[in-house]
């Protein structure tokens, strides 16, 4: 997946719609808990079995994929208004979690 071009794309989006006045940091990080918690419904009181037997159902599938999409588009946004290079905080935090939680031996 090339980031910076979907960023771009976002950005293109939000323009041609001008909506970047408010796309602050805050209302996107808002925004993107809203999708968090349309996602969160999805398995909301589902058993563990429940919630690996929904990527099955191609329906339900589709709902989550949307909502797991909106999260993430909210997130790229996010780390392009804010000027992060979100692929290399993405690759030293796994570097840091890797020192934090070592394999088992």
């Amino acid at each position: 997946m090339d980031l910076p071009a979907l960023q771009q794309q976002l950005r293109d989006f939000v323009a041609a719609r001008d909506w970047a006045r408010y796309h602050t940091p805050k209302n996107l990080v808002m925004a993107m808990s809203v999708e968090m918690a349309e996602l969160v419904e999805h398995f909301q009181w589902l058993t563990p079995e429940e919630s690996v037997a929904l990527a099955q159902v191609d329906a339900k599938r589709d709902l989550v994929e949307q909502e797991m999409a909106d999260v993430l588009l909210y997130m790229l946004q996010l780390a392009d208004v804010m000027n992060v290079d979100i692929e290399a905080a993405i690759l030293r935090k796994m570097k840091l979690n890797a020192i934090k939680h070592p394999p088992k031996v």
